[in-house]
Order: C-alpha cells, then sequence, then structure tokens
C-alpha cells in the first residue's frame, strides 16, 4: 500500500493509442517486406562497412526529415544510439545516462535535473539494474557504476557531457569485445567527439533553477599540417540543491589529440574531474513510522543541528530512522588518460591497440548523531568506558568517511579482417586494478565544525581499510559471414578470466558490529568462463526493411569491493568466504533477442517518412547474487555482516516498441512503449525464514512504460521539443507486498538563433529547458533493502528552468 502523494497520468492516455498507431505502422512494414522479399534477394546490404565499426553511428532518417531521437546502429542485435545533438537538447551539460531514458526499456532516475548525483541515481534495462549493465568511454571501460567506487566511473566524469559525440545502447547482448565484467543485461558505449576541421572557440553559458551556473569553453584547433588536430576544453559547474542548502560543483578538463596519416590513427585523450556533490538520505517508509515528504540534511545551521539532538546525542524518538544528519556527501577526483594507435596494415587489415590509466581518489562523508544507528555498540568496542560525546567534539555528532581510491591500468588490442565475405575480428583486454577503501570516524567539534566542501582530518577510528588487487584477461573471436549480399550471419564467443586477491591491512575488531563477526576475510578468489558464445543474424528484407536475432551468454564476474556491497570480501567471517570460494557461481544470463528495423519514405498527405524497431526478447538470468544482512538495522551507518547468497534465478521476458513519424522538416513524434516481465523463479533463505520470491516481479522495476519527443521546426533558426516519460507501478520489496505509484513527466526545451551581424562572434545560438513541466510530485525511486514491511524513497524534482547561451568564435 502506497501512501505517497503522487499525481500522474491515467495509463489509458497513452499504452491503447500508441500500441494502435505502432501495431498499424509494423502491420505495413512487414506487409511491405512480404511483397518485396523476392526482389531485393541480391540487393546489396545497407552500409555493411559501416555497420562492422563498433562506433560506427548511421542515422538511417530519410531525407528530407527532422533528425529522428532514436538511431539503429544496424547491427545482429538490439542497438540504438543517441547522437550529441539529441543529448544536449534534454539539457545542456546532462549526464548521457539520463538522455537514455528516452529509449524504450530504460528507466532512469536522479535527483538533479542532469542526472549527475550518483548516490541516488537509479538504471534499470530490461529488469537488469545499473550495476549489471557494462560501461565504456571510447572503449575503456568504466566499471560497473557502484556508488562506492572500486573499478571505474561515471561517464559525465570520464568526459564533459558537451564532448559527447554518441551514446550507443545495447539492450540485452552488447558486443563481444566489450571491455566489462559486468554486462549481463547490455552495454552502453559513449564515444567523445574528435577536434573539429575547423579552427574554433565555443563557449556555453547555463544559468537557472537554484543558482545554476554551468560554463563551458572548447578551443579546437582546425585541421593542422601533418594531419595534426587538438581541441582543449574546460567546465564549471554548480547548482544548488532544491530542498536543502547543498552546492553541487563540478571543475572539468578535457583535452583531445588526434594524427591521421596513410598508415593509421593515433589518439590521445585526457580527463581530469574534481567533483563535490552533497547528498541526502532517502525516506523510510514502514507501518507506525512517520514519512517526511523529503529527508534533507540540517546544515549549514549548525545552532539548528545542536538543538535537534538531546544531551546523549539522539534526534528526537518520534521520527525514528528518520533522523536527520548535519551533512552528506560525495567528493571524488579522478584522472583518466588514454592513447590509441589505429594502424592500418592493408586496405583489408587493421590492427587497433590502446592503453589507457586511471587514478581515482574519493571519499563519501556522513555527519550524523553518535546515538543512532547501532553507533553505541560500534563505538563501545573501540572507545571502552570513553565519553563519546566528549571524544567526538561535544556536538553530539561524529563524522564518517568512506575513503577510496583506484588505480588501474589496461591494454586493449583488436584485429579487424576482412576477407571478401567474412570479417573476422579478435581482440585482447586487460587490466590491472589496484582499489581499497578505508571506513574511518572523526570527531565534529562544537567550536569549528566541518563543512561538506573539505575532506575531514585526524581520524579517531579507522575501522578497516581494504586493499584489493584484481586482474582481468578477456579475449573474444568472432566472425561476420555475409551469405548472400542480404543475409549476414554473426557467430563468436568470448573468454572472461578474473585474478582477485583481497586484503585488510586494517582489519575491523572482532565484534565491532555484532552478531559474532571475527573481522573481514582475506583470499584470493580466481573465476575463469572459457567460452560464452553468441550466434547472430540480419535479413535486409527489403531496402527499407531488416530483420535481426541474437542468441549471447554473458557472465558477471564477483564484485572486488572490500567492506560492503556484493562482494566476497564483506562477508562476516574468513569462514563464510572460504565457503563462498568453494562453492559460489558467478552470475549468468542467456539472452534472445528477434527484431524488425524500418525506415521508409511516405507519401500519405503530411507524414513523409517513418523509422523505428520492434523488438522481442527473453532471458534466463541464473545464480542471482543478493546480500542479506545479518544486522538490516545498522548497515546504513555503522554498516554490519552480510551473507552473499545465490538466490536463484530469473527469467524476463519484454517488448520494446519505438518510431518516430515525420511530417516534412516542420515536425517528427517519436514514441516508444515497452514491456518487461522479469518475476523471480526461486524462494531464499535469509537465515533461518524462508523470504518468498518465487514468482514476484523484480523490484524498481516497472512492466509498463512509455516516452515520448515531440519536436516542431516552424522556422530554420527555432525548435521546440515537448517529451513525455511515463513510468508504471515498481513494487519496493522482494516479496512485492508494497509499491508505489506510477509516474508522468514532461520537459519542454526551445532553442533557436540569434542575428549577429558583422562581429566576430559566429552561430550564437539560445535554448531554454524546463524539467518536470507539470511541477509534478510524488515518488521519484523506491530504495529496495527489505524482502517485505517498508521501503525508502527518493522524492519527484519539482519544476527547474535553465537558460543557455552558446557562441562560437
Amino acid at each position: 500500500m502506497n501512501q505517497n502523494k503522487t499525481v500522474v497520468t491515467p495509463r489509458f492516455s497513452l499504452r491503447p493509442s500508441l500500441i494502435a498507431i505502432a501495431a498499424a505502422a509494423l502491420c505495413a512494414s512487414l506487409a511491405h517486406a512480404a511483397d518485396n522479399a523476392a526482389a531485393v534477394a541480391t540487393a546489396p546490404a545497407a552500409d555493411a562497412a559501416a555497420a562492422a565499426a563498433p562506433a560506427a553511428i548511421q542515422d538511417t532518417t530519410p531525407a528530407g526529415s527532422i533528425a529522428t531521437v532514436e538511431i539503429s546502429t544496424r547491427k545482429t542485435r538490439s542497438s540504438v544510439a543517441l547522437s550529441g545533438a539529441e543529448i544536449q537538447k534534454v539539457l545542456p551539460g546532462v549526464n548521457p545516462l539520463k538522455a537514455l531514458q528516452a529509449l524504450p526499456g530504460v528507466s532512469f532516475q536522479t535527483a538533479d535535473p542532469w542526472g549527475n548525483n550518483e548516490q541516488n541515481l537509479s538504471l534499470f534495462v530490461h529488469g537488469f539494474n545499473g550495476q549489471q549493465l557494462g560501461y565504456t568511454m571510447d572503449g575503456v571501460p568504466l566499471g560497473d557504476q557502484q556508488y562506492g567506487n572500486y573499478n571505474g566511473l561515471a561517464p559525465q566524469r570520464a568526459v564533459s557531457s558537451e564532448n559527447v559525440r554518441s551514446v550507443v545502447l545495447a539492450t540485452g547482448a552488447g558486443d563481444l569485445a566489450t571491455a566489462s565484467t559486468s554486462n549481463l543485461g547490455g552495454t552502453i558505449e559513449t564515444y567523445s567527439s574528435d577536434p573539429s576541421l575547423n579552427a574554433n572557440i565555443n563557449v556555453q553559458q547555463t544559468v537557472g533553477s537554484h543558482n545554476t551556473s554551468r560554463t563551458f569553453v572548447r578551443y579546437d584547433s582546425g585541421k593542422l599540417a601533418g594531419g595534426n588536430s587538438f581541441y582543449i576544453s574546460g567546465l564549471h559547474h554548480e547548482a544548488k540543491a532544491w530542498d536543502f542548502d547543498g552546492r553541487q560543483s563540478n571543475d572539468q578538463f578535457n583535452g583531445k589529440f588526434v594524427h591521421e596519416s596513410d598508415s593509421g590513427k593515433l589518439t590521445v585523450f585526457v580527463d581530469w574531474s574534481d567533483k563535490t556533490e552533497p547528498n541526502e538520505d532517502s525516506t523510510l517508509h514502514q507501518a507506525g513510522l512517520a514519512s517526511p515528504y523529503t529527508r534533507p540534511f540540517l546544515y549549514p545551521d549548525f545552532a539548528a543541528a545542536l538543538a535537534y539532538l538531546d544531551k546523549n546525542g539522539a534526534p528526537p524518538a518520534s521520527v525514528g530512522a528518520n533522523f536527520r544528519n548535519y551533512y552528506s556527501d560525495a567528493q571524488r577526483t579522478d584522472k583518466l588518460a588514454y592513447v590509441k594507435y589505429e594502424a592500418w596494415l592493408t586496405d583489408n587489415l587493421t590492427w587497433s591497440n590502446q592503453y589507457y590509466f586511471h587514478h581515482n581518489d574519493g571519499v563519501g562523508v556522513v555527519a550524523g548523531p553518535i546515538n543512532q544507528a547501532g553507533l553505541p555498540a560500534l563505538f563501545k568496542v573501540y572507545l571502552p568506558n570513553q565519553d563519546l560525546k566528549t571524544v567526538f567534539g561535544n556536538s553530539g555528532y561524529a563524522t564518517r568517511t568512506t575513503e577510496y581510491k583506484i588505480n588501474r591500468q589496461g591494454w586493449l588490442s583488436n584485429l579487424r579482417w576482412d576477407l571478401g565475405a567474412h570479417r573476422v575480428q579478435a581482440s585482447l583486454w586487460f587490466e590491472h586494478n589496484n582499489s581499497g577503501a578505508y571506513r574511518r570516524w572523526y570527531a565534529l567539534d562544537v567550536n569549528n565544525p566541518s563543512s561538506p566542501y573539505e575532506r575531514p582530518s585526524n581520524p579517531i577510528i579507522t575501522q578497516y581499510g581494504s586493499d584489493i588487487d584484481n586482474k582481468v584477461v578477456q579475449f573474444s573471436l568472432q566472425d561476420e559471414w555475409k551469405l548472400r549480399p542480404d543475409f549476414t550471419v554473426q557467430g563468436g564467443f568470448k573468454s572472461s578470466l578474473q585474478f582477485a586477491e583481497g586484503l585488510f591491512p586494517v582489519n575491523q575488531l572482532a565484534a565491532s558490529i555484532g552478531n559474532g563477526s571475527k573481522g573481514l576475510p582475506e583470499g584470493k578468489i580466481d573465476t575463469k568462463k572459457w567460452f560464452l558464445p553468441q550466434i547472430g543474424a540480419r535479413w535486409d528484407v527489403t531496402p527499407t526493411d531488416q530483420l535481426f536475432a541474437n542468441v549471447q551468454k554473458n557472465m558477471r564476474q564477483f564484485v572486488t569491493y572490500g567492506g560492503g556491497g556484493n562482494s566476497p570480501w564483506s562477508l562476516s567471517s574468513q569462514a563464510a568466504f572460504d565457503y563462498f570460494k568453494a562453492t559460489a557461481k558467478p552470475e549468468t544470463s542467456l539472452t534472445y533477442e528477434l527484431g524488425l528495423r524500418d525506415s521508409r519514405k511516405l507519401d500519405l498527405g503530411p507524414l513523409t517518412a517513418f523509422d523505428g524497431q520492434v523488438s522481442v526478447y527473453h532471458v534466463d538470468f541464473h545464480d542471482r547474487q543478493l546480500a542479506v544482512s545479518s544486522n538490516p538495522i545498522i548497515t546504513s551507518f555503522a554498516g554490519g555482516t552480510t551473507i552473499l547468497s545465490n538466490v536463484g534465478d530469473v527469467k524476463t521476458d519484454g517488448v520494446d516498441l519505438a518510431g518516430t513519424f515525420h511530417f516534412g522538416r516542420l515536425f517528427s513524434f517519436y514514441d516508444a512503449i515497452s514491456y518487461n516481465r522479469s518475476k523471480y523463479q526461486d524462494n531464499y533463505l535469509s537465515g533461518t525464514t524462508v523470504i518468498r520470491t518465487a514468482d514476484k516481479s523484480v523490484p524498481n522495476s516497472p512492466e509498463w512504460m512509455n516516452k515520448f519527443v515531440a519536436t516542431l521546426k516552424p522556422g530554420a533558426d527555432l525548435e521546440v521539443q515537448l517529451t513525455g516519460d511515463y513510468v508504471g507501478k515498481r513494487y519496493a520489496t522482494y516479496t512485492n507486498d508494497l509499491e508505489v505509484s506510477s509516474y508522468f513527466l514532461m520537459g519542454l526545451n526551445v532553442s533557436g538563433k540569434l542575428p549577429v551581424g558583422n562581429t566576430f562572434v559566429k552561430n550564437l545560438r539560445w535554448s531554454i529547458g524546463v524539467t518536470n513541466l507539470l511541477d509534478r510530485e510524488g515518488v521519484l525511486q523506491p530504495v529496495v533493502g527489505q524482502p517485505s514491511g517498508s521501503y525508502a524513497t527518493y522524492p519527484i524534482p519539482p519544476r527547474m528552468g535553465f537558460l543557455t547561451l552558446k557562441a562560437d568564435i
């Protein structure tokens, strides 16, 4: 039962009309395909060479139409893309992942309009959560996107949004060569733009709601002598949170150098990002507990924070688990670089090699009451017989940090050989990652309180510190065989090997978090999966219709994080670790896809063109891992012991249907509807209690979604774009006893050009963006933590508006 206030558009206003339109378009496409199949049996396949290139994007929009929101990449599996221009229409500077929410089968939520906040980011694709997908940027692996960083970084920290050329989403089965150990449910590949061929300075400034200021400057050298070109860019972003006094800020530098010659292409890319992001807590919902709409921290009102606690450092008993902290924030500093050389050995043989390096220094900080969330029991072990309030600075608050480090480097090698009807590709990926996480506790001095914008020093307690050394080796081999000009089969396999060792230079004291914990475990786990096959086919039925089918097996390697999450090195004892090592199997998925793409000109009065895709899929997800907490009440702050359990299988069936109707150059209407049914197949044990999850839906994954983008271009210098995002109800617990309501949000973007006359400024453009246009309230996303009985939520942010000016010099 959901008691949150939510205003939504009724389902009937979206679903049946779209199904009727899309079904009619699909039937017309299939009928046309049947009539013309024989006539095109020998017709050449469209853009075969471009389809083979991993980064290639083919805009299939018919000539004379407004560019489509969705661009097919013409592969043997469902793979769609958004161009950088379309991404920026969502909101200048938007996280590329948030831009993907316009695509079918994608559910994305976060608290800020750009999608930058990583603490409360939620991403689901076909029933798989964000940590079960694979991510790359220009081929460089970005890890699994966990908030507790250990093997990567967010796409917007790897490259400034304004420098993104495109984002490719493979919903179900990514390319075999994708450098990822977590791509169970698909891949998201981000590509940075190359330097412009013309010298240019681009300046962009965004201002808007809640003191937003985003400044972006990029200098392009243009084409220089010797086939050289480069760009450098700088970014400063800051914005105040909408419901508390916190300031999100980010400084970022990008640079890219390209050298092309007759023998090959050299690319050098560098990224530096420094980000500070205050966070707020989710609101817990359970019987008998008051649940506020938001749960912001108290900073900077230190007087109110002191008055909030009693003399022992406890918040009011009436607020229960929904107590407020003084502040919380995430600080992340990343340095990323790669060097890539594509050698054109012959007209038919290309060999590319890429070396990359990534260093991350991060910290998550929470300043909260000392007499809450299980802390007295923890502090009693480390500080026996001491007055805790005095020890922690007499404020009643303690500051906790989780301090992250990542040092990783890797090598990607790809050999592609065109042999007439065959295109053979072999790839090798090697990565060495050394990561660590330290949990420390600091005083919050009543006379000199700290802030979310500084890093604490001089810890009172170092609870634990991990050192995880991980090596990954992945090999893939595939052949794309053109049996006929209109029919191609692709087959191959990959091997995924991981060699991980976890140590704890600082281990927690025995029983420091109760429940019989003997300290965090150490040891090695090697996992090797030599044969993960893939086979697919593509049939150009007509010049405008293309059928595709694909079957692929993927695996997710064990998480190599020390001290938290679904990781073997977060288990409660050495014995639990040794048992897991001897018996556990990595998660695997087997994905089946079948679909039809269509792109055609039409002569139906004002309707001049249509392009779209429909796909059906089935997924068998085996050996699902779940961290079952032995003390769920205290895990959010003190850290609790966990049991990493195999909780069985998930079966998924679904349909994605998306298309764009083009009305000349004046108007286009894109609509995407998706249905996903992801069901657990087994119950599982939590201690001695049976958690009845069999035949229950995966929580936080909606069954129904519908998105639309309506684009009006009344003149060459003006464009109006209206977007809609409907997300159906989602279950908020594993047992499906609680749920949150559906929501429907709209956005508006209006952009145009300004005359500049005879000045040094060129191409002066403006855009106005409005998020949550109808100012809806309700639950944006549930936070699933318990099997049943309770859940937490983050609210929908209110309506916000932004003005952006862009100019070239």
